[in-house]
């Protein structure tokens, strides 16, 4: 997504400064509210420090970190998490049992599996006993919360995989974080997830375009002329979620990164893009996850039968004639409709 263009107000005495960094493998960006001589060298430090800990705690990648060393934890042994990442596994397991598993915080060793975790070596197809071994270990029932003692039992083998959640809950952090130090307005981005909250200066809200994917990778026929939709965040957040960021070609089939916790694969067909608006950017983050392992039309029906604002965009042949089009594109041959739902354009004309 792109942040839309901000507008100083010199009569105020505020104007919109932004902030930038890395964090999570990836990029963050703050835009907010303060008097133009503000010093801003606190706040960076501060919006760093916050995702550093969502980083320490939650990481994947990071072996040091509070979640792999509960991966690494031995087999009936109860595991005392930070109060951070706790609730965002309690938050993660409620999602799970909601999407019937399409989004389940235990997929770690699919993921390692097929190339997209930590251990790399993406672009291999694995034996139907390996990935039958990985999905024994897998299974968001297999975790138990100690809510008094903020404890996760390790069963034995299961492995946590907070991708899915975890850069929306930085996204909130950071926001949370901001409120605290007096600033009123502002627009938090990490990896395309967004929050934003308050007006600006000159008393319009926070302006986002959803894309249907970034400006980079293959491009080509993968691209989209669908209409741009912008979206004013006040206290929602915005995530998308779809195949075009980390896939690989084998024998001429695609393989996303979205794996399927039920059936152990890559989604076949997933969607390209599916964006959620939510009150906070970890159910958006979480939702765009679940909906597009769902798949363009059980993501969509599913999403519009519990009130989820959510937007699909699907290259033709991935959606059922009964999915509501919104508009359709075609570049280079590819022909793509967006749809949504009904939440979602009642957001759009809210």
């Amino acid at each position: 997504m792109t942040v839309a263009g901000t507008v100083a107000a010199p009569a105020s005495g505020l104007v919109v400064h932004a902030l930038g960094g890395e964090s999570m493998g990836t990029r963050w960006q703050v835009s907010l509210a303060a008097a133009g001589a503000a010093d801003l060298h606190p706040l960076h430090a501060g919006i760093q420090a916050t995702l550093d800990r969502v980083v320490a705690q939650m990481s994947s990648w990071e072996s040091g970190s509070d979640l792999c060393r509960y991966n690494r934890a031995p087999a009936g042994s109860w595991q005392t998490l930070p109060q951070p990442f706790f609730d965002v596994l309690r938050a993660s397991l409620r999602v799970a049992e909601a999407s019937d598993g399409a989004c389940d915080p235990t997929v770690a060793p699919l993921v390692d599996l097929w190339g997209f975790g930590p251990a790399g070596g993406a672009g291999r197809i694995p034996e139907a006993a390996a990935v039958a071994a990985a999905r024994a270990r897998v299974g968001w029932q297999r975790v138990t919360l100690d809510g008094a003692g903020q404890r996760a039992l390790q069963p034995g083998g299961v492995a946590l995989d907070l991708s899915g959640i975890a850069k929306g809950h930085g996204v909130d952090a950071v926001a949370a974080w901001l409120r605290a130090q007096g600033v009123r307005a502002a627009l938090v981005e990490v990896g395309g997830e967004l929050y934003g909250y308050g007006r600006k200066p000159d008393g319009s809200p926070w302006r986002v375009l959803v894309e249907a994917w970034p400006d980079e990778g293959d491009g080509g026929d993968d691209r989209a002329a669908v209409s741009p939709c912008v979206l004013a965040l006040d206290g929602r957040a915005v995530a998308t979620s779809g195949d075009h960021w980390h896939r690989f070609a084998h024998d001429g089939r695609v393989f996303a990164h979205s794996i399927d916790p039920r059936s152990g694969a890559p989604v076949a067909h997933a969607p390209a893009a599916v964006t959620v608006l939510a009150d906070d950017a970890l159910h958006a983050d979480a939702w765009a996850t679940a909906l597009t392992v769902m798949g363009a039309e059980a993501g969509f029906e599913f999403a519009q039968a519990r009130g989820i604002a959510a937007r699909f965009v699907v290259r033709a042949g991935d959606r059922s004639a009964a999915d509501v089009a919104c508009h359709a594109g075609a570049v280079g041959g590819t022909a793509v409709r967006v749809h949504a739902t009904d939440s979602f354009h009642a957001a759009l004309a809210g």
